[in-house]
């Protein structure tokens, strides 16, 4: 029988919500041992305090797959195809253009290009895809992830710094936090094998904040992970972001924390993985990991792979922000997702109804408007 030690419980919640940083330790017995109620309580208040304007905003943005071709085979994903398949594609330039076209005409401000680790594409492609974006459309490019960026300098022969100074000259404005899935050693040799490790993701996110290129982080969890590793994820994150601000200057480094379920229909993974993670459980990592980051601004709630009314209940429980309305995608709906879409009016109710402001937002979490 396991004793929970209730004043140590209060004791860590207080720390949080006075400002104060808490050990990974203390992380991981709120994950084990701590009172729902009472950490998202506090995780709220955090919020409040960091955002007292009462807004929970979102973005329009599009992902644009410009292709599903990938050699990494990871066991979690029902998207990619292998080289030759007959089901794989690379998007023209033209069909580029017309889903940027589309995305603008319905409000976007962001594009997000991500694909397969297609071993035909190398730096000369990505150059020219977002160069070629940035001089016709006004529109923010946060692109690729760094898997993709180790994949484009593997097979181009370029080290990661290099990498990313050409993609970020040729348009590339900030980089998301895709391919983390847990950082942890054991976790990515049991599902990705063949992706680049925990420990370079960190040093490719690493490198892009010294150039000064943001990023977000994120986790997928419920999947083969402990809840202890789910901790060592968040702790490698936030070293990141303490090493982003003491070598490059406030302000620098991540934007955003983003926590997402793992999706299992239709994937390799999918027999020998667990249940698909409950609300709660998804509900109080994030709420632990607004306790949890005291140096990243943001926590989003993500309403496409849990639902809108466990996204919405995400915005009493430490976050700040929904994420996008998704004009497309592509990756997660391969692993069973039905409810993939929501209209901006879907979601301006759905915040409303949590009591919040609705506000539209850019890539830089600057508001653009308020409903």
């Amino acid at each position: 029988m396991v004793v929970v030690d209730r004043p140590k419980t209060l004791d860590i919640i207080d720390t949080a919500r006075g400002g104060g940083r808490i050990a990974p330790e203390d992380a991981l017995y709120l994950m084990e041992h701590g009172d729902f109620d009472r950490i998202g309580e506090a995780a709220d208040t955090i919020r409040r305090r960091r955002f007292p304007e009462g807004y929970a905003t979102f973005i329009i943005d599009r992902n644009i797959n410009y292709t599903n071709v990938c050699v990494i085979k990871c066991s979690f994903c029902a998207f990619y195809r292998l080289p030759g398949d007959p089901e794989g594609y690379r998007r023209t330039k033209d069909e580029i253009f017309n889903r940027v076209e589309e995305a603008l005409e319905r409000g976007a401000t962001q594009i997000m290009f991500q694909g397969g680790h297609d071993p035909k594409l190398k730096i000369e492609y990505y150059e020219d895809l977002l160069s070629s974006v940035k001089a016709r459309y006004n529109v923010t490019l946060h692109s690729l992830s760094p898997s993709e960026v180790h994949h484009i300098a593997r097979y181009s022969r370029l080290t990661i710094a290099e990498t990313l100074r050409r993609l970020h000259a040729a348009g590339l404005d900030s980089l998301p936090g895709g391919g983390a899935e847990i950082l942890s050693e054991r976790v990515k040799q049991a599902i990705s094998p063949l992706k680049n490790s925990a420990a370079a993701w960190i040093e490719i996110m690493d490198e892009a904040h010294r150039q000064r290129i943001r990023t977000t982080a994120t986790m997928m969890l419920g999947h083969v992970e402990t809840l202890a590793e789910r901790v060592e994820h968040m702790e490698r994150i936030r070293d990141s972001q303490d090493r982003a601000e003491s070598e490059v200057g406030s302000g620098q480094g991540y934007r955003a924390f983003i926590p997402w379920t793992y999706q299992p229909d239709n994937t390799v993974l999918q027999p020998t993985a667990p249940e698909r993670a409950t609300s709660e459980d998804y509900l109080k990592t994030l709420a632990v990991s607004r306790l949890f980051f005291d140096t990243i601004d943001h926590v989003q709630g993500s309403w496409l792979t849990v639902g809108k009314s466990t996204g919405k209940l995400s915005l009493a429980l430490g976050a700040d922000d929904l994420g996008s309305i998704m004009l497309e995608e592509n990756v997660v709906s391969a692993a069973g997702v039905t409810d993939k879409c929501m209209t901006d009016i879907e979601m301006i109710d759905l915040i409303r109804d949590a009591g919040r402001i609705p506000a539209l937002r850019n890539t830089a979490y600057e508001v653009l408007r308020t409903y």
